[in-house]
């Protein structure tokens, strides 16, 4: 069982600890300690029928921290906005960009109790960087971008992180209008990141998050591939363009990836 942490504030959030929640359980496949029995009991069960979803959760977690380091170091990248960050494990953004870049600065947001209560664990900072923390919906990108003009300069180049977020807006047209939106907020030389569960690989994992779906929890939508490439129309894609996120640009020191289904990409803003 987990070393479970408490979570500050839970009574007064109205956070309800009896029922499994989407954000503790991924929390959980990571290795996390942010979670209750419930928790690791739904994410048993879910793992019970597709194995390989601990795969998933720790291949996005690996894709965001190369991507992140590929925009410090080769694209000069100090400013970050990831939207639905979740809750806090190891290697998170503001993490893996001020361990190689200490002024980068970070803005972090999500719209759910749960992260608002765990926010002073993602508030920290290198001295000469800067952390901060938004709670705001994806369904409404103009407040994302004025609440994150408090702590970036979006008048200079800046990464859009959107990892495993999209998947919860069922329309594909609104997540498309909503990453648009997001995108022509941020000037020329910026930079999207996206990774999302996919179709077309992994019949086993469409199996089991059909059916996670169907249990009247938050759903989460698997995309075919396509649709994801489709959230970078008008940038310019990176190679390897939108891959299997283990495939993306691999450590050449690890054993050769697998590809699962779960995609993703980095593209530049022309």
């Amino acid at each position: 069982m987990t070393d479970h942490a408490t979570v500050p504030g839970s009574a007064q959030q109205g956070i309800d600890t009896s029922v499994p929640h989407s954000a503790r359980i991924w929390n959980y496949w990571l290795g996390g300690k942010d979670n209750y029995p419930v928790d690791e009991q739904a994410g048993d069960a879910y793992s019970a029928v597709f194995p390989g979803i601990v795969t998933v959760a720790r291949s996005s977690r690996a894709f965001l921290g190369r991507t992140i380091a590929h925009l410090v170091t080769e694209a000069g990248i100090r400013q970050f906005l990831d939207v639905g960050t979740g809750l806090p494990t190891e290697d998170n953004t503001h993490e893996v960009a001020q361990r190689l870049a200490p002024e980068a600065r970070i803005v972090y947001v999500d719209h759910d109790p749960l992260v608002l209560a765990h926010a002073r664990a993602l508030l920290t900072s290198t001295p000469e960087g800067a952390t901060a923390y938004m709670d705001a919906d994806l369904a409404d990108p103009d407040r994302i971008l004025s609440a994150a003009a408090e702590t970036l300069d979006l008048s200079r180049p800046t990464a859009l992180i959107l990892s495993n977020i999209l998947g919860h807006v069922a329309d594909h047209d609104q997540a498309r209008a909503i990453v648009t939106r997001l995108m022509d907020g941020l000037p020329s030389g910026s930079y999207l990141s996206i990774n999302d569960g996919s179709r077309g690989v992994d019949a086993d994992y469409e199996q089991a998050q059909d059916a996670y779906n169907d249990t009247g929890a938050i759903p989460y939508f698997l995309r075919p591939v396509d649709r994801i490439t489709a959230f970078f129309d008008g940038l310019e894609l990176l190679d390897p363009g939108v891959v299997s996120v283990p495939l993306w640009r691999p450590d050449t020191t690890a054993p050769a990836p697998q590809p699962i289904g779960e995609h993703g990409g980095l593209a530049r803003k022309p």
